[in-house]
């Protein structure tokens, strides 16, 4: 298993021990995606963690949104930032709900640890103020498919756990797949977790020796996105230590079931 060192950094957000579940932008069933609505499906259900994305408002405020635009989540034409937080929170998303900021949703649920894409160079300043106003930096993780926007937060919020961003992933897999530790150290040093789909490069990175490689330099493992009950077995055994997943009520009575069969 990680380590304990780098896992002490964020201690909060590695509570409890894995396995973990991650609600993929909350539990999106019965309510929009990265909602408040369907974060509060994903708690009532038991998640204790979420994954959720941020882009920046006309205003600067980081909104929850995985997409920059509207069209697929509002039906309707524009950007996330060509209005203000004010006018995102009017957009009609479905089941009386509108775009939240992150602020928001750290605020609405203090007991919840986040994790938090950061999709936009002008939603770093506003992902640091929100996490910084909320005092939640020991509940969040980081991450973003860019290096330079991860590091912009993580810059400026010591001790907040991050993930490898898209250009350390490949050279990662490649590593933790022929148990080059030594390396895999170099390429992950300052991160916490690695989360990535269970195929980089077209091969599998859920193997016993990748999975044994990526805690020997004490990080986790947490795959995206897993929605098939067999899967999430499959991995579990492995060793995988976060199932990112759209159906967190299929995978909290599994991953409570590992922990009672400890």
């Amino acid at each position: 298993m990680p380590s304990p060192g780098r896992r002490g950094e964020a201690a909060s957000y590695f509570h409890p021990a894995p396995p973990r579940v991650l609600a993929h932008r909350g539990l999106a069933l019965e309510a929009p995606e990265n909602t408040l609505l369907a974060f509060l499906h994903a708690v009532n259900a038991g998640v204790t963690h979420i994954e959720t994305d941020v882009n920046g408002s006309a205003d600067g405020v980081a909104m929850v949104s995985h997409d920059a635009d509207l069209p697929r989540v509002a039906g309707r034409d524009g950007r996330v930032d060509q209005l203000t937080s004010a006018e995102l929170r009017r957009v009609q998303l479905g089941a009386g709900q509108g775009f939240c900021s992150l602020a928001e949703a750290l605020d609405a649920f203090p007991d919840t640890c986040f994790n938090v894409d950061v999709k936009s160079a002008n939603a770093v300043e506003g992902t640091i103020k929100a996490i910084r106003d909320l005092r939640a930096t020991d509940r969040v993780l980081i991450g973003s498919f860019s290096t330079s926007r991860r590091m912009a937060v993580v810059r400026e919020l010591p001790g907040v756990a991050t993930s490898v961003s898209a250009g350390g992933a490949l050279p990662a897999a490649h590593a933790a797949r022929v148990g080059a530790t030594r390396m895999l150290r170099r390429i992950l040093r300052g991160v916490q977790a690695v989360q990535l789909p269970e195929k980089v490069a077209g091969a599998s990175i859920v193997t016993d020796r990748a999975i044994r490689s990526f805690h020997e330099v004490g990080v986790e493992v947490h795959i995206w996105t897993v929605n098939e009950p067999a899967d999430m077995i499959r991995m579990l055994d492995v060793g995988v230590d976060g199932i990112v997943t759209d159906r967190a009520d299929l995978a909290l009575p599994i991953v409570a079931e590992r922990h009672r069969t400890r």
